[in-house]
């Protein structure tokens, strides 16, 4: 795309440069003349005579000229840079907010028009918002260039039966400063005209910046393409159609049903009007809306926003004052290139709509949340670990408060077996494949629970995420296991061990006490008396395993609690774990698909 200027479009258009003018005037009557004759017949017909179609229509015309303006001036005009509306302007924020943080997770591909449509709402509000730009489309023989010749009230594009007939757009402006518009649509200087000036000096149209395009339905490739790289850059579109072409397959399927949403912006024309005898006019336009309605085409009828359909015939010029007034109201309103970039805006969020929307609510619940540790917990054995914690309190409770005698035959049984109060290490390799299953299945789980109900491609990042942070999982939550299980030695002592243990001592000296003198009245040192030996005895003996039991009563109580903090620490270190290997990554990327949710959503809502 050349530069944009700000200047007069007629200015290079009667100003060719030195190679188009020698091109022009080797094969013209001028050539053979002096140059002080060449130079004032070149005068009088610079205006028209630059390329092929001007010089038909010359050939045409037997000489006649049509009067032209000549605003050129030494200043070039102020433009005034086009301004979006607040809700427009917050909905494009929102848009390229929401490109921004969709970067990463979506390809470019998907991104392509919402770029397209940035890129152009940029490029559009950098330009003047005094003119709008309206195209006129048709297919070949509906009449476009006729029409556009009676809006300008002179002949500018050439007309006739050879087709097609327009091979590359025309540019016609009706003020000053829309040059860099015309500019931006790659249609060069010999290409710009002015309109006749209208009887006071100020017309209706100004402000309008008409573009005659080529046939849409085109035999030649290129002027196709003209027609639909300038369609995606005008403010507006005049389609013109024929009694014969109005229902073609090709104008409503390519072109008019995919540009529903640009209704506000469009004018279909219904021309040579001329041919249709009686009635059948209106039976032809009544016909054509209908084809507009089943093509989403919203009407502009009774004041409602939408197209408006009108009958003409550019050759007698019936109906086209109405075009024009209802043109000129068009371009005074100033509002076409907001309307089109809004238009523009929501043909893009409707394609992004499978990748942002959803019909069900997302996140990861706290539901979910306690499962996945709980899964971890599982797997590393922290049941089973507050159990042997318990365990090894209540044996240690035993072996302090135990009778002597019960205590040495535990001893003897527990020579073989590991120090009280350490945990067997997990080696084995059939625990720890199961261990390691374990783990999978558990982020396999929250992974499916987390990306249900997204847009497949947030529910893949969601995947992935958990992915990424289930590798190494196993092997941390093993070296955790260690640390945080229950602590090597002996469990920690109530207050009141001593006592028991004093008291279990007791009954052991009540019995040695006993036996001692029942042993000295059988030797015969000690006189006899049988009852207060005996009565020690039975004390000591039954005492013993008594305040045994009494103790292991009491013990349940801070071994269960010794245990269960045991278990606790342990699931608290596995769940610490899990959370930010797996929990928090997923998290994050549960957190900006709502952010990029909420920018839609702005997207789709705001200024509706």
């Amino acid at each position: 795309m050349t530069a944009v200027t700000d200047q007069d479009p007629t200015e290079h258009a009667d100003q060719p440069d030195d190679g188009a003018h020698k091109a022009r005037t080797a094969g013209s009557p001028f050539r053979g003349a002096s140059d002080g004759e060449r130079a004032a017949r070149t005068d009088s017909a610079e205006a028209w005579d630059d390329g092929l179609i001007a010089r038909r229509v010359n050939e045409t015309a037997e000489g006649d000229r049509f009067p032209m303006t000549d605003n050129r001036s030494a200043v070039p005009p102020t433009v005034t840079p086009l301004v979006y509306e607040g809700p427009l302007r917050s909905r494009l924020e929102a848009l390229r907010e929401l490109v921004g943080l969709s970067r990463t997770r979506l390809d470019s591909r998907t991104l392509s028009e919402a770029g397209r449509v940035l890129d152009e709402a940029s490029a559009r509000r950098r330009l003047s918002g005094q003119h709008t730009v309206v195209a006129i489309a048709g297919a070949t023989g509906s009449g476009k260039s006729q029409l556009f010749n009676a809006l300008a009230g002179v002949t500018i594009s050439e007309t006739g039966v050879r087709r097609p007939t327009t091979a590359a757009p025309i540019a016609c402006s009706w003020s000053d400063g829309g040059a860099g518009l015309i500019e931006r649509l790659g249609i060069p200087p010999r290409l710009r005209r002015r309109p006749l000036p209208s009887a006071d000096g100020e017309s209706p149209l100004r402000g309008l910046v008409l573009i005659d395009l080529p046939d849409h339905d085109s035999a030649a490739v290129q002027h196709r393409r003209h027609v639909d790289r300038i369609l995606a850059l005008v403010d507006a579109v005049i389609w013109v159609v024929d009694p014969e072409k109005y229902a073609d397959a090709v104008l409503h399927e390519r072109y008019l049903r995919p540009m529903a949403a640009h209704a506000e912006v469009m004018f279909v024309v219904l021309n040579q009007i001329d041919r249709l005898p009686g009635e059948a006019a209106e039976q032809v336009l009544d016909d054509l809306r209908r084809l507009l309605d089943e093509d989403g085409i919203a009407l502009g009828e009774y004041g409602e926003p939408g197209a408006t359909v009108l009958a003409l015939s550019a050759l007698t010029g019936d109906g086209v004052g109405e075009l024009r007034e209802a043109l000129g109201q068009f371009v005074s309103d100033r509002g076409a290139a907001n309307r089109r970039i809004s238009a523009d805006v929501d043909i893009a969020a409707a394609r992004l709509w499978p990748v942002y929307a959803t019909q069900r609510r997302t996140g990861l619940s706290e539901q979910a949340r306690e499962e996945f540790s709980d899964r971890l917990a599982d797997a590393v054995g922290a049941t089973a670990a507050g159990e042997a914690a318990e365990r090894a309190w209540l044996r240690n409770a035993n072996r302090a408060c135990g009778t002597p005698w019960l205590r040495l035959w535990r001893w003897y049984q527990d020579r073989g077996e590991p120090t009280t109060g350490r945990l067997p290490s997990r080696t084995q390799a059939d625990e720890e494949a199961t261990a390691r299953q374990r783990v999978e299945q558990a982020v396999r789980t929250v992974a499916d629970r987390a990306s249900a109900g997204l847009p497949a491609p947030w529910a893949q990042a969601v995947r992935e995420a958990a992915a990424r942070g289930s590798q190494g999982l196993p092997e941390a939550l093993d070296e955790l296991t260690v640390r945080a299980g229950a602590p090597t030695g002996r469990p920690p002592r109530p207050g009141w061990w001593p006592v028991a243990v004093l008291t279990q001592a007791s009954m052991t000296i009540l019995q040695f006490l006993g036996g001692l003198w029942l042993l000295g009245q059988i030797i015969g040192v000690m006189s006899p008396n049988l009852g207060v030996p005996v009565l020690l005895m039975v004390i000591g003996i039954v005492g013993g395993p008594l305040i045994e039991w009494s103790c292991r009563m009491a013990a349940r109580g801070p071994a269960r609690r010794y245990g269960l903090e045991a278990e606790r620490r342990l699931r608290e270190a596995a769940a610490g774990c899990g959370r930010a290997r797996v929990l928090d990554p997923v998290a994050a990327e549960l957190l900006r698909y709502r952010e990029v949710r909420e920018q839609y959503g702005r997207v789709v809502g705001a200024g509706r």
